[in-house]
């Protein structure tokens, strides 16, 4: 059964200034077989998933019940400011502390029955739940794994398991005292096969003893394990409790470093083949490179402040060949950029070119209309300012992207 995860906040698009629910995500159960019981998860899909096909990294957030709203919360911020790319969160929820404790731990005779279900645990992500969000969501093969505490032990695990379906771990104030503090000994034993794996590991610490993270620190910097990236921080002002944000957020930087490149830094280029160049590079992160919405901005920024304007149509060619997926956004915004500089018909023209291709855009109806208004064709305008109106509806666009559509602009 799939329940919304909603927040209030006045209705969008629609000019009614009345309370209406905003969906931040879904919370649905599927029946287990491994676990013989029925599971929940939570999916929040990224802001743009409903007007394209592209395929997304995946995060998976264990203990969802206590951590995943704030979790798809700061994706969904980054990604829109640019510093990270687009992901889709999924909550992988316990029922309940017992559960909890008994889906992070290995059996362990000095820790008691209640512990132990770990391998159970993973059979469950790797046979039903991964392949489930894989086969309704549109993932791709980059899969992250982030946890807090006892979860952060799993992701810890799940780093030494090559079997394992992730190959990003994000583990915070993770319980490496479990045991006896045997996770040391594990991960000794597979030093190796971790450094050949190439699959980043972030690892933080509040202000806490006894958790077993800083003797593992301290074993990796010793250890020669060139192909291996990782990073170790500490928060001394946070808590066990409250260091889970501040550590999810430097997790989501480092696995995206220097996503996103800045007007300034653009301008600083020698020209936008330089430029180029840098975001080319990019395609090498664990999360990949696209253009989302703020860098096409700026992007188109870059070449009127930069009076490269004349090399948009083959900055075009450069960003089909090599970011296909992006091409359409960045199309749009340089269409604003001609829009924005009272160069109507070459806006008009860009767009059109992508007109089959674009009709269930609302952002390119939108620029349109503002063409067809500058060139004095007011009913033209009106329909597609209208179309675009729709869309956002019927696609659910995030408020901030339907304002950005004037709903009041008459023609």
């Amino acid at each position: 059964m799939r329940i919304l995860i909603l927040v209030l906040m006045l209705s969008f698009c629609s000019g009614v200034m009345a309370k209406t629910p905003l969906i931040m995500g879904y919370s649905d159960s599927h029946i287990s077989k491994v676990f013989g019981q029925e599971r929940r998860y939570m999916v929040a899909l990224p802001e743009q998933y409903q007007v394209n096909s592209r395929h997304y990294p995946t995060l998976y957030i264990i203990d969802a019940d206590f951590q995943f709203q704030h979790v798809a919360a700061t994706v969904n911020n980054l990604a829109r400011m640019g510093k990270i790319p687009p992901m889709i969160v999924v909550g992988i929820a316990t029922q309940g502390n017992q559960d909890y404790l008994k889906s992070n731990t290995w059996p362990s005779e000095l820790e008691g029955d209640e512990f132990g279900g770990a391998a159970i645990f993973a059979q469950y992500l790797q046979q039903e739940l991964i392949p489930l969000i894989e086969q309704t969501y549109r993932t791709n093969t980059q899969r992250a794994l982030a946890g807090y505490s006892l979860g952060g032990l799993t992701v810890m695990q799940n780093l030494l398991d090559e079997t394992s379906p992730f190959n990003a771990f994000l583990a915070f104030s993770p319980s490496l005292w479990y045991d006896d503090y045997g996770y040391k000994k594990k991960f000794e034993a597979q030093v190796k096969n971790i450094n050949r794996q190439n699959k980043p590991l972030f690892i933080s610490l509040a202000n806490e003893q006894g958790m077993g993270v800083r003797p593992l620190v301290e074993l990796l910097k010793n250890k020669s394990l060139v192909n291996f990236k990782w990073q170790f921080k500490e928060y001394p002002k946070e808590t066990h409790y409250s260091t889970a944000l501040p550590a999810l957020y430097d997790g989501l930087l480092f696995l995206a470093p220097d996503y996103f490149i800045d007007l300034d830094q653009m301008m600083k280029q020698k020209d936008y083949l330089a430029l180029f160049a840098l975001f080319e590079a990019k395609k090498s992160l664990w999360t990949g490179f696209n253009f989302e919405w703020l860098q096409s901005y700026t992007l188109s920024k870059y070449f009127f402040a930069s009076k490269q304007s004349d090399s948009i149509p083959e900055a075009l060619n450069w960003i089909k060949e090599h970011f296909a997926d992006s091409y359409n956004e960045v199309l749009i915004n340089f269409a604003l950029g001609y829009n924005k500089k009272q160069q109507a018909e070459q806006a008009k023209n860009l767009l059109l070119s992508i007109e089959k291709t674009s009709l269930e855009n609302a952002k390119w109806h939108y620029q349109i209309a503002l063409s067809y208004q500058q060139l004095g064709d007011n009913k033209l305008a009106s329909q597609h300012h209208q179309q675009a109106l729709q869309l956002a509806q019927i696609q659910q666009l995030e408020s901030w992207e339907c304002w950005e559509l004037e709903p009041y602009l008459t023609f």
